[in-house]
């Protein structure tokens, strides 16, 4: 047995097998655990289905009481892949421990998203209270998880408006503050703690962490929260059919202050989904505001809106040409590294314009994306390759320039837009070919495919030996694979175009 826990303290997934075929018990104990158990915990999904394949039971209890279930140990860690393996072996969604919690109730109370979701996939109760009484759509929302809560809305739970009110409770409140007051209330003894405060970027969302160190260093007690509760309360309006403000939206996104975080794209989501005048209006007016990050949020509503592209590229192109005229960075009047704070501040409008100008997807706004091709941030020129496929008129050699200058890009995602954005081209020119040819050989497997894809729609020949490389040598599940099989309705040989059909990954 001390083989078989070896294997799995080791993450040794052969050693594992190993041991059980010279006779280990996949139901044995160490320490009064279960190698499942172990495993489960450790985050061992192979050694699970292992072990699950050799007859250990997923529903039995672990540690000296035995009772300790595999899955709520997967679910505590977030180990979506054990879960998975656990329940498709026959584990219980909803089996409890000692006090009540089932893998549910530890995911949502830990912030767990995906964990959560595949338990719904399996069966949990999304209504099934947990060990304090309290509704799971409540308690994910008092976590503050908008993963969670999506989760939860996705499978039917109830007790939406007692959510909302929980999720509103916590909007702009300091969590910092909040959990340092519990942790403090809850310590015994009048010990003096200095409070060391974490924010973790993660899952759509920032995590605060709060832990407690002793006068001599030593860690004491800690908590953590995420913030999603503004965006959970956008979530939980439109599912009661609540039509929240579009001031009250945009005050959401702009507390929160960041495009890329739960809080601002849910709010975007909701006001786009509206597809109105009135939100039309309303995301033009905010398009001229001084406040750069309030024009942001207004240019990132006018591209999502569908329906109105029409009326939003003038005001998109004027934004533009605003920042264009304010000098945005560019590569060449970027300041020394100690001006990396201002050059993060200056993206953001930026790309929003930029990205709502990609979605509205008018090739009038050529000019003005091109002006912007030269920035700092590789987000930004990323951004503008992307926003260029498909839309450049032919015979735009300004265009044609810019666009060979990013497939040469030092970021490989910015040359992957770019040459995506060549093969779209509507030229079928010397030029343009050798831009594309130049890019067979990049570093960059997708990037790689991509100029492949533009030659064959060229028919150009290069591209035969490229696809068969991408197909051949590529990673079986990436994107490349995908962007070289999408190309092959440009091979018009039918026996080249077989061939190039018939050619499966070397890799497994």
């Amino acid at each position: 047995m001390s083989t078989l826990f070896d294997a799995i303290r080791d993450g040794d997934e052969d050693g594992a097998v190993r041991a059980l075929r010279d006779g280990a018990d996949p139901e044995g104990r160490e320490d009064g655990e279960t190698a499942l158990y172990r495993a489960a915990v450790g985050a061992e999904a192979g050694i699970v289905r292992v072990l699950l394949a050799a007859g250990a039971d997923p529903g039995r209890g672990s540690g000296e009481e035995g009772d300790e279930l595999p899955l709520c140990g997967a679910a505590v860690g977030g180990h979506t892949g054990v879960a998975r393996a656990l329940l498709a072996a026959g584990a219980h969604p909803d089996q409890e421990e000692t006090y009540g919690f089932t893998a549910l109730a530890w995911a949502l109370r830990l912030g767990h998203a995906d964990t959560a979701r595949v338990l719904l996939e399996y069966g949990a109760d999304p209504d099934r209270r947990g060990p304090d009484g309290v509704l799971p759509l409540v308690a994910a929302a008092r976590r503050g998880s908008t993963g969670c809560v999506r989760a939860l809305l996705d499978h039917g739970a109830q007790a939406r408006e007692a959510a909302l009110r929980e999720a509103r409770r916590w909007i702009g409140a300091d969590m910092a503050a909040e959990l340092r007051r519990g942790l403090v209330a809850g310590n015994e003894g009048g010990e003096t703690y200095e409070a060391v405060v974490r924010r973790v970027r993660e899952d759509g969302g920032v995590t605060v962490v709060v832990e407690l160190l002793r006068e001599n260093g030593a860690p004491g007690r800690g908590d953590d929260r995420q913030t999603g509760h503004a965006a959970i309360a956008t979530l939980l309006e439109a599912a009661l059919g609540l039509r929240t403000s579009h001031e009250e939206l945009a005050a959401r996104a702009l507390r929160c202050g960041d495009p890329e975080l739960d809080d601002w794209t849910t709010a975007v989501a909701e006001l786009a989904g509206r597809a109105d005048e009135e939100t039309f209006v309303a995301a033009a007016a905010w398009c001229a505001y001084r406040d750069p990050l309030r024009r942001a949020l207004g240019a990132r509503v006018l591209g999502a809106l569908p329906g109105f592209a029409p009326s939003a590229v003038p005001v998109l192109r004027r934004l533009a040409a605003e920042w264009a005229a304010a000098g945005v960075q560019t590569r060449e009047t970027a300041g020394p590294a100690g001006s990396a704070g201002a050059a993060v501040q200056a993206r953001e409008p930026v790309l929003s314009v930029v990205t709502a100008l990609g979605q509205c997807a008018d090739p009038a706004a050529v000019p003005e994306l091109l002006a912007v091709a030269g920035h700092s941030d590789a987000t930004v020129r990323r951004a503008v390759a992307g926003a260029l496929a498909g839309i450049v008129p032919a015979g735009h050699m300004e265009a044609l320039g810019v666009l060979l200058a990013l497939s040469r890009d030092g970021d490989a995602r910015v040359r992957d837009w770019a040459t995506l954005a060549l093969a779209e081209l509507p030229d079928d020119t010397p030029l343009v070919r050798e831009g594309l040819a130049e890019r067979l050989g990049d570093t960059d497997p997708e990037t790689a495919a991509e100029a492949a894809r533009g030659l064959a729609i060229r028919q150009d020949p290069r591209a035969v030996d490229a696809l068969a490389s991408a197909l051949a040598d590529g990673d079986p599940e990436g994107a490349a694979r995908e962007t070289a099989l999408a190309a092959l309705e440009h091979v018009r040989d039918p026996r080249v175009r077989t061939r190039l059909e018939w050619t499966f990954p070397r890799r497994v």
